[in-house]
């Protein structure tokens, strides 16, 4: 029987773990993370963060030698260029964690959480996609207190990823997190019944 591979995404601060964590909890399903990949890819001495170091000089790493992440950050979210150049590095290290993983996994379904799953161009992955959905100025009030950002900054990195309209029009299950927690976990509820147990 061929894996059923969700891809789980949005935009930033739409609620994306909280969808992840609770299908890991409640349906046992197995989370495959975009983010913690992204992390191994800038771990201490990989050739990534070396390259990185290259590029912006050491004064871009805490003085343990791990990545600065928010020196970087101001840099490329003020600069697509140095942003692409950076994924061009980070999205095939992902991508090939993502193919390791689903083909070591005897899991029938599998959770993909790829945060920058249509702009990283890793869609082929997954057999279904799933958006969580908030509306702009949620997700705005949201990136600003749980990252303690400026409006700027908040909507810099926002802007930095695809329009969340855009997602929406490609997602087969739309989960709305714009409303109570409660409201969004009937939401996930639903979307199990009818695609997980193949209820098309």
């Amino acid at each position: 029987m061929s894996k059923r591979l969700i891809g789980l995404t949005g935009g930033i601060a739409t609620g994306k773990t909280t969808v992840a964590d609770y299908l890991a909890s409640a349906y046992q399903l197995a989370i495959l993370d975009a983010d913690i990949f992204a992390r191994e890819a800038v771990s201490l001495g990989s050739p990534i963060l070396q390259a990185i170091a290259q590029r912006y000089s050491p004064e871009i790493l805490l003085p343990d030698g791990n990545l600065n992440r928010s020196k970087l950050g101001e840099i490329i979210f003020q600069n697509s260029a140095e942003r692409q150049w950076l994924e061009g590095l980070i999205h095939p290290y992902v991508r090939n964690c993502f193919q390791q993983k689903i083909a070591q996994s005897t899991d029938p379904t599998l959770i993909l959480a790829i945060p920058l799953l249509f702009e990283a161009g890793i869609t082929d992955l997954v057999t279904e996609i799933w958006v969580v959905y908030c509306s702009p100025e949620q997700q705005e009030q949201r990136l600003i207190q749980r990252n303690h950002l400026t409006p700027e900054q908040a909507r810099a990195r926002i802007n930095s990823q695809l329009p969340l309209s855009e997602k929406v029009a490609l997602a087969d299950v739309v989960l709305d997190n714009s409303s109570t927690i409660i409201e969004l976990l009937e939401q996930i509820d639903s979307a199990y019944i009818k695609f997980i147990q193949g209820d098309r």
